[in-house]
């Protein structure tokens, strides 16, 4: 008998522990935050006066912040919340109420080297906006955004690269809280403005019960074919980690269904963990809801978030192709088969239950490319979600199912919030020292003017600051150090440059040693976590190619005609296919591989996908060679009578 799946409810928080006072505290806030991003971005007044920007930045940061002091435990796992955590959040929403009071005179006037007392208060906020990103980021992203911080007090003491403008401590806690260089620039103008209505919407959808959908989506499409576990772990992990914004969210709701299933059908725990994780970081660079680093690459750019969802979609579906590709190459060249189909979903019953969802999903893709709604789009589309609620009665929101979605819609902006806030010291260290400038004509220096070099310089940085868990403070930083200096040297894409820094930031989590996404993937195995990791980054293999081709093709991120675009990536998948049967050792149409094929299959893929007419030629010889060779062999095996056998 076919049955529905649950995926297994994700706690990062201790909201569940919250005292009954408290949850109404944290659910009053969340409502509030909701209503001010409304008021503000619908250009809503009141008595004619519209609401500042400095002042919706404060509120919201009043709301968010105070917020992720109730949810986030100074130390993981503590479910009990301390009194200094609620006078913490107090302080906090205090602080910032306050400044809200006097943004209009911020605005004006400027506080860049504030008086006394504000300086005092400025100097809290600081340390709270920190002491929040540590809770969710961990010690390595709190340090750096300290160091980074602070850096205007150290630079015109530094050698070399290093050297930059020094502020003194006053103006420099001043630049960072009260100017557009720091809090009020960049991280709060991404959160109040172009995050927050993605959040709204993605918590929305995972309260609804849309990641449980799509999990039973991929299961009836694909569960009963050979490597099906695989493949509904690559699948819903994509539209899950899409809604989510977070890897290990997308890891444990969905891997806790699909790595079970997945060592039963005969999966080694190695290889099923490291599935669930390369899926599971391919969801946050999935259109059209993605993790809070594009969100920040649309503010910095200064382009629509449309313009990034079409950008980013060829990229992501080369990735989930091969991620595909090669675990069905690993079913077929081990004999694996599917799940028994009484234990997959029912086709009409899954659609009947969740086409809403999909409705939703076009809905929004419609308003943000063609309506060109950019921020209101994912308000409008909550609204229609909130309708298509009611045409069943499992699926309406109750009273219970509202408070359960203003909870979730608050864990996730505060968490959000806690983590996108410190970014705006790193911003400020950067930017008021000069040393952005300095850094980059560096890296220009080291690479020798080579733009290949230099590229690679930046995927080292990347992934030494990913590998710390600093993957938005990576691209920030690269952004404006590196990303110009490319641009400029290689007359690159602007677009394709700062995807190319995103994608090689999100690697780490997959790459040995510090691979934090492969090592949750082998908890929930059963695994050995370093032996996980590395079948993880050989799975992955196409993340780890697909940004240098589209930096040099912008074809593949949607910067060229529509044709030529097509023309490309079709090129792409072939590309993708062989690089895939050659890692695996296993081509449909073509069988298993001998050993010496399978290098020459996997080189010839990864040239062929190079936009250079060259290098696909050289590919395609060498991926045709063993081809044909196996082909006349299985050809003859299945016609020994045949002349010449």
């Amino acid at each position: 008998m076919a049955k529905q799946v649950e995926t297994k409810e994700f706690e990062t928080t201790r909201y569940s522990a919250l005292p009954t006072p408290i949850k109404a505290i944290f659910l009053s806030l969340s409502t509030a935050g909701i209503g001010l991003a409304i008021f503000y971005l619908f250009a809503f007044t009141i008595k004619g006066k519209a609401l500042l920007d400095f002042g919706y930045y404060f509120l919201i940061m009043a709301v968010y912040s105070s917020c992720s002091y109730l949810v986030l435990p100074a130390r993981k796992g503590t479910k009990r919340i301390p009194w200094y955590d609620l006078v913490l959040a107090f302080l906090t929403f205090a602080l910032c109420f306050y400044f809200f009071l006097n943004s209009e005179d911020m605005a004006r006037v400027g506080w860049t080297t504030p008086a006394k007392f504000n300086f005092v208060l400025a100097l809290i906020l600081w340390g709270l906006i920190l002491e929040g990103g540590r809770r969710v980021g961990g010690v390595a992203y709190f340090l750096v955004c300290l160091v980074l911080g602070l850096y205007p007090l150290i630079a015109p003491h530094m050698p070399g690269v290093f050297w930059g403008y020094g502020l003194p401590f006053v103006s420099n806690i001043g630049s960072m809280v009260f100017t557009e260089a720091g809090l009020m620039g960049l991280p709060s103008k991404v959160l109040g403005e172009i995050l927050i209505g993605f959040l709204l919407f993605a918590a929305v959808l995972i309260a609804s019960g849309a990641g449980r959908f799509f999990l039973n989506l991929a299961l009836t499409l694909c569960g009963s074919y050979r490597g099906g576990p695989a493949k509904v772990a690559v699948i819903s992990s994509g539209f899950f980690g899409s809604l989510s914004g977070s890897i290990f969210a997308n890891i444990v709701a969905t891997g806790s269904v699909t790595i079970p299933a997945m060592k039963r059908m005969g999966y080694p725990a190695h290889y099923a963990g490291a599935i669930e994780s390369c899926a599971s970081t391919g969801g946050v660079l999935m259109p059209p809801v993605m993790g809070a680093v594009a969100f920040v690459m649309c503010q910095f750019l200064g382009i629509s978030y449309a313009t990034v969802i079409v950008a980013a979609l060829i990229p992501a579906v080369l990735y989930y192709l091969g991620l595909l590709m090669q675990v069905d190459a690993y079913a077929a060249r081990v004999g694996l088969k599917g799940l028994p189909t009484e234990e997959l979903p029912s086709l009409k019953k899954t659609f009947k239950e969740g086409w809403h969802f999909i409705a939703v999903f076009l809905f929004l893709v419609w308003g943000l490319i063609y309506m060109r709604w950019e921020e209101m789009a994912p308000f409008y589309a909550v609204v229609v979600m909130l309708i298509l609620s009611f045409f069943r009665k499992d699926t309406m929101m109750t009273p219970a199912r509202i408070v359960h979605t203003l909870s979730q819609v608050g864990i996730l902006i505060s968490q959000t919030a806690a983590i996108i806030f410190p970014i705006g010291f790193v911003v400020a260290g950067l930017t008021i020292t000069g040393v952005s400038g300095s850094f980059a004509a560096g890296l220009v220096y080291m690479g020798g003017g080579n733009v290949y070099f230099t590229l690679l310089l930046g995927v080292v940085a990347c992934y030494l600051m990913g590998m710390i868990g600093l993957s938005i403070v990576a691209y920030i930083f690269l952004a404006v150090t590196l990303a110009p200096e490319v641009i400029k040297i290689g007359q690159l894409n602007v677009i394709a440059v700062h995807l190319f820094i995103i994608y090689y930031s999100m690697l780490a989590g997959i790459t040995p040693p510090v691979a934090a996404a492969a090592f949750l993937g082998a908890t929930i195995a059963g695994a050995p976590p370093m032996k996980t990791s590395f079948q993880a980054m050989r799975l992955g293999v196409v993340i780890y190619f697909i940004p240098f081709f589209f930096v040099f093709n912008p074809a593949l991120v949607m910067q060229t005609s529509i044709l030529e675009a097509l023309y490309h990536f079709a090129i792409a998948v072939v590309g993708v296919i062989l690089l895939a049967g050659g890692m695996e050792g296993y081509l449909l149409k073509v069988g298993i591989l001998s050993w010496w094929a399978r290098p020459l299959l996997a080189v010839g893929g990864v040239l062929i996908t190079f936009p250079e007419w060259k290098t696909d030629l050289v590919g395609a010889i060498l991926a045709l060679i063993p081809i044909v060779i196996h082909l006349i062999m299985k050809n003859r095996q299945a016609n020994p009578t045949s002349p010449g056998y």
